[in-house]
């Protein structure tokens, strides 16, 4: 384990279900009866698997089953997966926060680590007692505390609360103060939960960047849990994607994000729902290929997009938008006939536009498309429904594909 920040092996945790005691002798004796009939038990709420839609026959459910993994020191690793995954018991389970049903973890070094509002926290004490009990805790002398002090308070910009109990603080004021404590005081492992979202969109990015500061240029280990993927990506280089308590892959971020990206976009598709109620024109068909007609579309591919537009009459001066975003909604690029001036008319019936590209310089990923049809005055429809494409690596290339944190696109370049 020379190497090895954490090591996960048969990781386990079930919770129990309901009440332990009903808390009246008149739901204890439903219960029996239900059990004796041969029902259901009344005070069951979810099942035995980690899913919420299930109903389960025992008063145990596995919020993690069977998870086996391993994180190199200094590696920046994102934990992704919808509500409910898994995540942050995991995340509860390696700071020592409570303890597995079954299997072992085996973790190298002091972990910090921020995982709810006000966790760590003696809401009684100020600010700076908080600070010193922290370290304290991670096992620093007080000289040493200390010694990081003022780093910690200018860094979560609560200076002049700094003498205040954190009970008076608000939920943001707690988050700066406890993710500064976090990065800042010497822990090898620094574990860090959604609660950054609370934070304003400044100080986000000012944590990102020290988080991407403790791993690189430090060498620490950071597990970081987000929905933002755009964040996940930008600061991870490895990801651990959990689906109903499972472990469903371990891998290099892009590969890990790609698959979670694709299971959470099962609703996507390149097929058009046809939406014509109460329209005068709506999209019938939309394709997105190459020249030579291949729906496979590589980085450098020439792009043909062709629309298809069902008309009740006719319509002149319409124009055509269309919108790429990506998996987390981000809108990436606009193609737009109004760009160049070009307005079309819709004649009653079926209608084909077309646009034609030399490359889209997008990276290797899923995107999803909204279109509009109309002109300035009249919105005939506006599609987004659930389209989505994907661009693949480039087979034949002479350049190297640029990571997750140096953007979405990518356009040739000549160094000379």
């Amino acid at each position: 384990m020379s190497d090895i920040a954490i090591k996960a092996e048969n990781l386990s945790k079930a919770y129990q279900l309901g009440d332990f005691g009903t808390g009246t002798l008149s739901n204890d004796i439903n219960r029996w009866w239900s059990l004796v009939r041969g029902k259901e038990d009344p005070f069951l709420k979810i099942g035995e698997a980690n899913d919420r839609a299930i109903k389960g026959t025992t008063d145990v459910v596995w919020s993690l089953k069977d998870l086996n993994f391993e994180i190199k020191q200094g590696d920046a690793v994102g934990i992704i997966g919808r509500n409910g995954a898994g995540k942050s018991t995991l995340l509860k389970l390696l700071s020592r926060v409570t303890a597995p049903t079954t299997g072992m973890i085996k973790a190298k070094g002091r972990i910090a680590s921020l995982l709810e509002v006000g966790t760590g926290f003696h809401p009684d004490l100020t600010g700076r007692e908080n600070i010193f009990l922290n370290g304290a805790i991670l096992g620093m002398r007080k000289y040493e505390i200390a010694r990081k002090f003022d780093e910690i308070v200018d860094f979560s910009g609560v200076e002049r609360y700094i003498d205040t109990p954190v009970k008076r603080y608000s939920s943001g004021m707690y988050v700066r103060l406890a993710f500064a404590i976090a990065a800042y005081l010497e822990s090898e492992i620094l574990i860090v939960d959604e609660v950054l979202a609370v934070g304003d969109a400044e100080f986000q990015r000012k944590c990102l960047g020290k988080m991407s500061e403790v791993s690189k240029g430090e060498g620490r280990t950071v597990l970081f849990v987000s929905h933002n993927l755009n964040s996940v990506l930008t600061l991870c280089a490895k990801g651990i994607y959990l689906k109903n308590g499972a472990l469903e892959l371990s891998a290099n971020i892009d590969e890990v994000v790609r698959a979670y990206a694709k299971e959470r976009d099962t609703e996507y598709s390149r097929d058009v729902k046809i939406i014509s109620e109460g329209k005068q024109a709506w999209l019938s068909n939309f394709k997105i290929t190459d020249h030579a007609g291949s729906e496979h579309l590589e980085m450098e591919s020439p792009v043909l997009i062709e629309v298809e537009v069902e008309s009740t009459a006719q319509f002149d001066n319409i124009q055509i938008g269309i919108g790429i975003n990506d998996y987390n909604e981000v809108r990436l690029l606009t193609l737009f006939s109004k760009f160049y001036n070009k307005a079309f008319t819709l004649h009653q019936g079926s209608n084909k536009l077309s646009c034609k590209m030399d490359r889209l310089n997008l990276k290797p990923g899923l995107y999803k498309v909204e279109i509009f049809i109309g002109s300035d005055h009249l919105n005939l429809d506006y599609y987004s429904s659930g389209l989505q494409f994907e661009i693949f690596p480039s087979l034949n290339t002479n350049h190297l594909l640029p990571d997750s944190s140096q953007g979405s696109m990518f356009v040739n370049q000549n160094w000379f």
